[in-house]
């Protein structure tokens, strides 16, 4: 890792399980991340770093404080921090950047860097026929649905969205990768649009696809891939973490 590179990584999912179910994959994470200060410049989470996130007024899930310490440790070394919101983290407030010094940003964003001109969003309601994902994802993120949400207390407003996170889950399995659908309906239209890579999360798949000078990344995630993708001296590459002895 250079001093300069970019650091992508999607889909940890924190708090999907108890936290001893959860404990080896979070401290995983937790390594990876601390590694950072002096190796990177800049770090691009790429949605659903948590499981859920509802952030109210004056309280936030205590569930995730150890990896918000982390996060706060890493601003404080001058590591520059940019959150996407996924499909599961999409309600993020004020605290992360306030409080935090980390930058929050709807989809996509645009990262121009060491002469690049990268795309990058979670990747959720980008694949036709998914009319109603993105029918539900505009009334969930209606800030009058906020507003009564927020209306629930915390001690039963994270815990049900968490049970309904849960069932989401368990009703589904992971989809099979369509790489060429993908390549087809996500990649191809921003390559047009005249940009040279293309980073996407959501779909739980490690892949990646080179042609003609153009790239085209899905970036895994950290429950059963350990992935991230780093943008240094101009190329784009895919890791696991820790790097196989």
């Amino acid at each position: 890792m250079h001093a300069g590179s970019v650091v992508f990584l999607s889909d940890a999912h924190l708090g999907a399980e108890a936290r001893e179910r959860e404990a080896s994959r979070e401290a995983r994470l937790h390594s990876f991340l601390e590694s950072l200060p002096g190796r990177a410049s800049q770090l691009v989470i790429v949605g659903d770093l948590f499981d859920f996130w509802f952030e109210y007024r004056t309280a936030v899930p205590r569930r995730f404080f150890p990896t918000l310490a982390v996060l706060r440790r890493l601003r404080e070394t001058g590591l520059d921090i940019q959150y996407l919101p996924g499909n599961h983290d999409f309600w993020l407030g004020s605290f992360l950047h306030e409080t935090l010094g980390i930058r929050t940003t709807e989809n996509p964003i645009v990262v121009e860097q060491q002469g690049r001109r990268l795309w990058v969003h979670h990747g959720d309601g980008l694949v036709g026929g998914d009319l109603g994902y993105r029918v539900l994802r505009r009334v969930i993120r209606n800030p009058v649905s906020i507003g009564l949400y927020s209306l629930l207390h915390p001690d039963l407003g994270i815990p049900f969205a968490r049970l309904v996170s849960k069932w989401s889950r368990s009703s589904r399995t992971t989809p099979e990768l369509r790489a060429e659908r993908l390549w087809r309906e996500i990649a191809l239209p921003r390559f047009a649009q005249g940009y040279d890579a293309v980073l996407v999360g959501h779909f739980h798949h490690a892949y990646e696809r080179r042609e003609e000078g153009r790239e085209f990344f899905i970036l895994g995630d950290w429950i059963r891939h350990f992935t991230w993708v780093e943008l240094a001296g101009g190329r784009l590459t895919m890791h696991t973490w820790p790097a196989p002895a």
